[in-house]
């Protein structure tokens, strides 16, 4: 069962930016960009407002982790402007048939899985539609592990934070598998940095998480990832390779 956040936030003094008290990991937002669309130019920008929400790890021994391929952007931003090392965790949706936005699970390139039962009866998919919905989410990930980290060894998450990123939160699949697979991968802390997200996804992934970190939190029946931005598109694989060639 789902945790709700208190309406009314308390304020930190040490802290220039909200916190919302929960019985998990704190959640820090922005309070002037509540309930509001169009607060970010691009996701460059959103990396930027993030890393000075994210500024005391400036430096430090932390590693930004990127979920390809629209948190890259972002992600990039806040390794450049807090000077830490930037690198990727593959993970994707599992599409439903229908939408290649939507999906009722997600998967990682380490096999990491989770399905979301109650989309499963809500849409009523059967098992087939589920093997071959999941099948092909795998093979993304796979294909995306190979094409962006190739050999490179994993770096060693015990004993470093590890701020992983996209570009928003809507329904919380893709990050209830990314900090699974981090956490196998022995993360002992995970900051989860994400420019926007809805309400009521938040409880569930700090109770995952250490602290969250999302300027822009929206409620309401609709919701959009797409709507905090006023440049939109999808990063293509292309642009990825483009960003992390980059020094």
């Amino acid at each position: 069962m789902k945790r709700p956040m208190p309406a009314a936030p308390t304020q930190r003094c040490e802290d220039p930016f909200s916190v919302v008290e929960t019985e998990t990991a704190p959640i820090h937002d922005l309070p002037e960009l509540r309930e509001r669309t169009g607060v970010f130019r691009d996701r460059r920008h959103a990396g930027a407002v993030l890393a000075k929400m994210l500024a005391k790890w400036r430096g430090s021994d932390a590693i930004v982790m990127a979920i390809p391929a629209g948190g890259v952007p972002v992600a990039a931003e806040i390794a450049r402007r807090l000077e830490l090392p930037l690198d990727l965790l593959v993970v994707s949706k599992i599409l439903l048939p229908w939408n290649s936005e939507s999906g009722f699970g997600a998967i990682s390139a380490d096999g990491e899985m989770w399905l979301n039962e109650e989309y499963i009866r809500y849409f009523g998919l059967d098992e087939s539609a589920i093997r071959e919905a999941t099948d092909t989410a795998a093979k993304k990930v796979k294909r995306r592990a190979r094409r962006f980290r190739g050999d490179r060894p994993w770096p060693d998450l015990a004993k470093r934070p590890v701020i992983v990123v996209d570009d928003g939160i809507a329904a919380g699949s893709t990050f209830r598998v990314a900090i699974s697979t981090l956490r196998n991968r022995g993360a002992s802390e995970i900051i989860v940095a994400v420019p926007t997200a809805h309400l009521e996804s938040l409880p569930v992934i700090a109770r995952m998480a250490d602290e969250i970190y999302c300027p822009n939190i929206r409620s309401g029946r609709r919701f959009a990832v797409a709507e905090a931005y006023q440049r939109w598109y999808d990063v293509s694989e292309q642009e990825v390779e483009e960003i992390l060639r980059k020094p």
